[in-house]
């Protein structure tokens, strides 16, 4: 087949999507694909360059990832640098390409990946891709939203409120937090923007870093505990992950740094535990309109209360990630995942 790999963007997330997209590269080409990995920001060429023959060079043409940094991209550098300077999110001969492909495996992450716009311009272009439709990207890229859609799926989360930019001065807001709380961006990915509040003090420089990411955020209360994570991939529960960062909480720097968490899988909790979660994560993906794969993250305190923290429709897709790893254990490898993933994609897109 002939496959773009699209990542990059304007996220927060932006070096985090070239890796994914960069190792989903490498295993489509080992089972023999031609496959092309396309930065959608940046495109590629210029806008009269011909493009009727990328296939027959898609290592020379795509991109080179480099690694994660140990902070969030400068965004405003990107734009800064990117030669046409236009205004659009698809950079130069992108739908041209992607039209030319029998599928594009979505590898982007974060804003304008997962929030649903990629979807939607790629259906009205005719064009195949992996990954859920733009409603269920929609929904579940915003916490906010998608914490209705679990309230009528009887899928428990941490009890909360949002906050928009324009609201803060008021003030009114403060008496209804508890503390410890975390206050958070409603759309973001990674864990930035995020942080943990002790105490009514600290609150104020919290709100100063979420609202520097977005003008609505989220404040909710602090569950202590472990976290988790559940892949469902074609309404199918995987295996869970818990996810053990050896200091601090799960943030961006957690994530990414090599060693600075353990993770198990098959988690190691009770039987109960195990089928509620599961249970959770398969009604959350339905609730949220999920069908092609997703990713449930999930807090559970000491008592073995369950909390779902979000939903990840384009879930990280390196072979250590946990959607991946969880995978691996029911002996599916990483090259062999990506491909069932296009397959089922496919199924879905011909019914």
């Amino acid at each position: 087949m002939n496959i773009v790999v699209l990542a990059g963007g304007l996220s927060t997330e932006r070096d985090v999507s070239f890796v994914s997209g960069g190792k989903v590269c490498d295993a489509l080409r080992s089972k023999g694909h031609k496959v092309l990995l396309l930065d959608v920001f940046m495109g590629y060429g210029d806008e009269e360059c011909d493009v009727a023959d990328i296939f027959q060079h898609t290592e020379e043409a795509s991109v080179k990832p480099a690694k994660i940094s140990s902070q969030a991209p400068d965004l405003k550098a990107v734009c800064a640098s990117r030669k046409d300077q236009s205004n659009s999110f698809f950079g130069p001969n992108v739908i041209a390409i992607c039209k030319l492909a029998d599928i594009v495996f979505l590898a982007l992450h974060g804003e304008n990946g997962e929030n649903g716009k990629v979807q939607a311009a790629f259906d009205l272009h005719g064009i195949r891709y992996t990954g859920n439709g733009n409603l269920g990207c929609a929904v579940a890229m915003d916490k906010e939203v998608t914490k209705l859609f679990l309230r009528d799926a009887g899928v428990p989360y941490p009890k909360g409120i949002a906050l928009k930019i324009g609201d803060r001065a008021e003030g009114s807001f403060r008496s209804q937090i508890v503390y410890p709380c975390v206050v958070k961006p409603a759309c973001g990915g990674s864990s930035i923007g995020v942080s943990i509040v002790e105490e009514e003090a600290e609150l104020d420089a919290a709100l100063d870093e979420a609202f520097r990411w977005e003008d609505n955020i989220l404040i909710e209360q602090y569950v202590k505990g472990r976290e988790f994570s559940v892949g469902v991939v074609d309404k199918k529960v995987l295996p869970i992950i818990e996810i053990a960062p050896k200091e601090g909480f799960y943030d961006y720097e957690n994530k990414y740094k090599p060693g600075a968490t353990v993770d198990t899988c098959p988690a190691q909790i009770s039987d109960d535990a195990t089928k509620r979660m599961q249970s959770y994560a398969l009604k959350a993906s339905l609730a949220l309109h999920l069908p092609i794969y997703s990713r449930i993250d999930f807090l559970m305190d000491a008592d073995e209360n369950i909390f779902c923290l979000e939903a990840n429709t384009l879930p990280g897709m390196t072979p250590t990630s946990l959607l991946p790893q969880e995978a691996a254990v029911l002996g599916r490898d990483f090259a062999s995942l990506c491909e069932d993933i296009i397959r089922i994609s496919l199924e879905k897109n011909n019914e």
